[in-house]
């Protein structure tokens, strides 16, 4: 059975019933039955494939016989398309901002053809609902420091458009990023979701199509994209068609803003409330998406069929038939002229702790929910794991310092002395106590052995961190020592991955977010910020 031509709503992956190890896969039973029908491979528009049907369903990631390069040669391919409309693409780089030196970010130059210059460059700092408020204006900083990224990057052919702070989750932001791309670059031209694998593009996705974004009647013919944790879930190009916003739409869309804004959490319904206490138990920062432009839909007529409900003693009742439901599709006068915004498959992040786990071992690794930190005061002579993945030796130094770990809640954290620090290693890793990897002996045999690397840091005071120790992608530690405090330490990642020194810090004084010192321990209680919503009155009770 040939390659059908038709894509995963999902992934975007090409259809097919004949490699199971291959993108677009799906069982030759539900391959036939969806393209036997009366419209042949057309009945295949909107299925998803099984990679797809078992991560939203079960949250089971299929291994896939799939070089790391070929996502980056579908973005590649794609951003060297001819130009439409005589000009380039806007390029909106979705940027993990836990992930921050972003690894990916100087990449961009070379995906791009001399021949086919992108017209700007919007740069977007996702999961900022992950992280607490350290102190006031911490947004601000988080701004300064993700500019500071792209200056980094040498994006010097890049027309920089602007730097914004989202959560595609909670919809933080997203109403004025929607806002920010309608000023600025209105309907001029195709917009490609770029980033690393992980930071959110899908997510982002599916809030845009379902905002005033995309054209009104987009979400009624264009499928959600497949969301989760397992790095490299996009395969090949999405896109639904942005909506023309004309003078006449953004007054109705500013109109919406304002009354929204007018509205208090009392004044929400009850579903609306639930859903918004939901997010607030997901994040710090909560944000509304809404929709102006939404389609009238025409009432359902119900059709009454007297037959279907006579019937003999000697008969049984007979169901209805169900009847084939069409799924709606685009005109020509809709898409003819139409600018389209693309999700693209994520750059696989190299030299990443992440490639080496598990499917369950990156649930537990990659943050969900608001991270709550976690602060340990440690004397000369202490070391500090994260789980087994990353280690920080507290060799010298005059004065206990501070260690805040900033991580998924999920990893623990473990305290103990420098001696006995190799021996809790080798006894617990791939157990229960450091959690993750996980599989005993035989995992760790196959593990790749953490490697050190010396780190000497000074002090600017007891309150304020002077740099980050970023243990990949597993999370970082901030340290706070005193003022001209000079502390040697030894940092540990496993073989074959990045360990960053960040500075200055992401948050400088995340050890403030911290209750009352435990009695006979290093550690603190832990202390979780109050979550912000956006777009929603205050009224003054917390």
């Amino acid at each position: 059975i040939p390659p059908s031509g038709v894509s995963c709503s999902g992934c975007g992956a090409e259809l097919q019933c004949c490699d199971s190890e291959a993108p677009g896969f799906m069982p030759a039973e539900k391959y036939r039955s969806l393209s036997d029908g009366p419209t042949g491979v057309a009945g295949l528009r909107n299925a998803v494939c099984q990679r797809c049907w078992l991560l939203c369903h079960h949250g089971q990631a299929l291994g896939l016989r799939l070089p790391p390069e070929q996502h980056r040669l579908v973005v590649s391919a794609a951003l060297r398309r001819p130009l439409r409309y005589g000009r380039g693409p806007l390029l909106l780089y979705i940027l993990d901002l836990l992930e921050l030196p972003d690894p990916v970010l100087p990449q961009l130059q070379g995906l791009m053809s001399p021949d086919v210059p992108a017209a700007g460059l919007l740069v977007v700092g996702n999961k900022v609902d992950l992280l607490p408020a350290d102190a006031p204006g911490h947004l601000g900083r988080l701004r300064e420091r993700l500019t500071a990224a792209c200056a980094q990057a040498g994006l010097r052919s890049f027309p920089l458009v602007d730097v914004r702070l989202v959560s595609a989750k909670t919809g933080f932001g997203l109403e004025g990023l929607i806002s920010r791309l309608q000023r600025s670059w209105k309907c001029a031209g195709d917009v490609y979701l770029l980033g690393a694998t992980n930071s959110g593009k899908s997510t982002l996705f599916n809030s845009l199509l379902h905002s005033d974004y995309c054209k009104s009647r987009a979400p009624d013919v264009v499928n959600r994209a497949t969301v989760s944790p397992w790095p490299g879930t996009t395969l090949n190009l999405l896109k639904f068609p942005i909506i023309n916003p004309t003078c006449d739409r953004i007054f109705r869309r500013q109109e919406r803003l304002k009354e929204e804004a007018t509205k208090t959490e009392d004044q929400l319904s009850s579903e609306e409330r639930k859903y918004l206490n939901y997010l607030k138990k997901q994040g710090y920062l909560v944000g509304e998406v809404g929709r102006t432009f939404q389609r009238q839909k025409s009432n359902t007529v119900v059709e009454f069929d007297p037959d279907m409900l006579s019937y003999s003693i000697d008969e049984e009742p007979r169901p209805p038939q169900k009847k084939h439901e069409e799924r709606e599709e685009f005109t020509y006068s809709e898409v003819k002229d139409a600018r389209w915004c693309f999700d693209t498959p994520g750059i696989i992040k190299e030299n990443c702790v992440l490639n080496l786990l598990t499917e369950k071992e990156v649930k537990l690794v990659l943050p969900t929910h608001a991270i709550i930190p976690r602060t340990f005061i440690l004397k000369p002579g202490m070391a500090l794991f994260l789980a087994a993945l990353g280690r920080v030796d507290y060799l010298k130094g005059e004065k206990p310092a501070w260690f805040s770990v900033v991580a998924s809640n999920l990893l623990p954290v473990h305290i103990t002395a420098l001696s006995k620090a190799d021996a809790v290693y080798e006894k617990h890793a791939g157990q229960e106590l450091l959690k993750v990897p996980m599989g005993g002996e035989e995992r760790m045999k196959e593990f790749p052995r953490l490697v050190p690397q010396d780190i000497t840091l000074k002090g600017i005071g007891t309150t304020e961190a002077v740099a980050d120790i970023k243990l990949s992608s597993a999370g970082w530690v901030a340290v706070t020592a005193h003022k001209e405090e000079e502390v040697l330490l030894r940092a540990y990642t496993p073989q074959g991955t990045t360990l960053v020194v960040r500075e200055p810090p992401l948050l400088p004084y995340i050890s403030g977010i911290r209750g009352a010192r435990i009695a006979g321990g290093a550690a603190y209680r832990t202390k979780r910020p109050p979550s912000l919503v956006e777009n929603l009155k205050t009224t003054g009770r917390k």
